[in-house]
């Protein structure tokens, strides 16, 4: 099982993403782990190297039989199409989930008060997560408030969706 959690940074994507794979066992794959690295090898990337390293990785790890939870902001239909090839062509089912904060204000705070976790990463400021270039998604997905929600919820919600799915 592929399971995609999408989002704007300060979303908690990271956050909940990690408690899964924990929980369930998975392969964890995070973007900006992958473009951190990438970076310090290389140099500056585009913004397609990280996806495109994520993606072989997870058919790779799927057609073990592995769980993959991927933590990326998966911000556009082509990204979010590629994640549904990686599960097709492996067979494997699908979970996409969606973060959204909709307190505007607490949202704003949880950006600004991060703290990076991966060495030389730069997080994004406030005016960065603005102006991302997120497209509004049309395909099916279980969307999550973590306004409303708290993470322990959160993460037994989408706990919830996996087993369901994996019946």
């Amino acid at each position: 099982m592929l399971v995609v959690f999408g989002g704007l940074p300060g979303t908690g994507k990271t956050t909940i993403a990690q408690e899964i794979a924990r929980r369930f066992q998975a392969v964890y794959l995070r973007i900006d782990t992958i473009e951190q690295a990438l970076r310090s090898a290389a140099g500056p990337i585009v913004g397609v190297e990280g996806y495109a390293v994520a993606y072989a990785l997870a058919a790779e790890n799927l057609k073990f039989g592995r769980i993959v939870v991927a933590d990326c902001v998966n911000p556009l239909p082509v990204t979010r199409n590629a994640w549904r090839a990686a599960a097709r062509q492996t067979s494997s089912k699908l979970v996409e989930i969606e973060l959204v904060c909709s307190d505007r204000i607490e949202h704003r705070r949880r950006v600004e008060s991060r703290v990076a976790d991966i060495p030389g990463h730069v997080l994004p400021s406030w005016d960065a997560v603005l102006r991302h270039g997120y497209v509004t998604w049309s395909e099916p997905r279980l969307v999550l408030d973590t306004t409303l929600l708290d993470i322990s919820n959160a993460v037994r919600t989408v706990s919830e969706k996996i087993v369901a799915e994996m019946r």
